[in-house]
């Protein structure tokens, strides 16, 4: 019983008949120009007359309806009065394609619908709160005569008056109750988006999606490498402040290039997810792999570099992406390594780009994960492995014999890459 009358003491169903009586309201100024073919043919019978403005009528608000401003305008429209959820039209977005003829009559049919709704509640309601109002004025036992389309009927005044009074208000609630809901229903269908609008809105979203991991993953690997690398530098640094201030003087240089890299990706990547207009994106490829690997050094680390092949022919995505993941296996090699060297091997096929990164992990027994061995949880490895699956690529890590750890990966090389 609650339920059933929740929407008749709802403010969103009030604002929903004031909609159907606004586009009811706007048709108003076509019905002269919809006339004009009844005047011409003066002769034809009233009745024909009537149905020939009627039908003229509906055929210039269809006309109407085929307008994209008119579409913006019904959406924008819909949502703040029906609270119906609907996305801006998608007619400027490219990959929405072109519009079909059934998606071309959606908005026409809409406005009709919103239209012939807006006067039938409109005609209804009104009647029934003219009902509603009238009746209670005779309840001292006098009269009313109601005249409707020609009709005259005598409304004897009483105490019964009132409940039919209060049934006829009721009845215009309901009234508006219907019109509201009939519109919701049909909003979706009509005014929401179509196939090949939802197509393009999940497109979209898949590419946005894409894109946000992408700039996680970016982010991961540059701070991830900066902080590990700042710490390392921070307590060499502070080793050596006495003994050597030159070393600790190129360790502090060496942790503002690095924290100085990492602030113009985290500025880029927080323009992006904010909307604004970000600057240029900060691009890192094997060109800039000779800097990477004298940062380890000034933290301490002794780099092997194994580079053989045109690197400098690596172009493009593979290029920044084999930067990419060099990165997190180093930093990977500072943060859960054992000391020692740490071999960097890089080689340039003409069909393959080989990545390799070894370092020690400490002693241990050769089957399992020894101390200072790479964690097998976090985002580090299962993004590296995600990163080489994109790009069609081969990854492998795992311990290399009882005191190293191996991260190999091989990627193809594209003439488009």
């Amino acid at each position: 019983m609650i339920r059933g009358i929740r929407p008749l003491l709802s403010g969103s169903t009030y604002t929903g008949v004031l909609f159907a009586f606004c586009g009811a309201l706007a048709s108003l100024p076509v019905l002269p120009f919809a006339t004009l073919p009844a005047l011409l043919w003066g002769q034809a019978p009233y009745a024909v007359q009537a149905v020939l403005t009627l039908l003229v009528w509906a055929a210039l608000i269809g006309l109407l309806g085929l307008a994209r401003t008119t579409r913006r305008v019904l959406v924008a429209s819909a949502r703040r009065l029906l609270r119906v959820p609907l996305p801006d039209p998608a007619a400027g977005r490219r990959s929405a394609g072109p519009r079909g003829p059934a998606d071309r009559l959606r908005t026409p049919l809409w406005l009709l619908l919103h239209v012939g709704l807006g006067w039938t509640g409109a005609l209804l309601a009104g009647l029934l709160l003219l009902l509603g109002l009238s009746l209670p004025g005779n309840w001292l036992g006098g009269s009313a005569r109601l005249n409707l389309f020609d009709r005259s009927v005598d409304l004897a005044g009483g105490w019964w008056s009132w409940p039919v009074a209060a049934g006829c208000v009721l009845l215009a609630a309901v009234v508006c109750a219907v019109v509201t809901g009939v519109l919701r229903r049909a909003a979706p269908r009509l005014l929401g988006p179509s196939a090949a609008e939802r197509l393009a809105l999940a497109a979209e979203r898949e590419l946005l999606l894409a894109e946000r991991n992408r700039l996680a993953q970016e982010l991961h690997d540059s701070i991830g490498h900066t902080l590990t690398a700042a710490t390392i530098q921070a307590a060499v640094a502070g080793e050596v402040l006495s003994a050597d201030p030159a070393a600790a003087r190129a360790a502090m240089r060496s942790i503002e290039e690095s924290a100085r890299a990492a602030l113009e990706d985290l500025d880029y990547v927080l323009g992006v997810l904010r909307e604004e207009e970000a600057g240029t994106a900060p691009v890192r490829t094997l060109a800039d792999l000779p800097e990477l690997l004298d940062r380890l050094r000034h933290a301490g680390a002794v780099v092997e570099p194994v580079l053989s092949g045109e690197l400098a022919g690596v172009q493009g995505t593979l290029s920044r992406a084999a930067y990419r993941i060099l990165q997190e296996g180093l930093t990977n090699a500072l943060r859960h390594g054992a000391g020692g060297p740490i071999e960097v091997g890089v080689v340039a096929a003409p069909d393959a780009l080989e990545l390799r990164v070894v370092n020690r992990t400490g002693t241990g027994t050769g089957g399992g994960k020894s101390p200072g061995a790479f964690p097998t949880s976090g985002h580090g490895l299962p993004g590296l492995a995600e990163r080489v699956r994109l790009l069609n690529g081969e990854f492998e890590a795992g311990p290399d014999g009882p005191r190293h750890w191996r991260l190999a990966v091989r990627l193809p090389v594209r003439v488009s890459a």
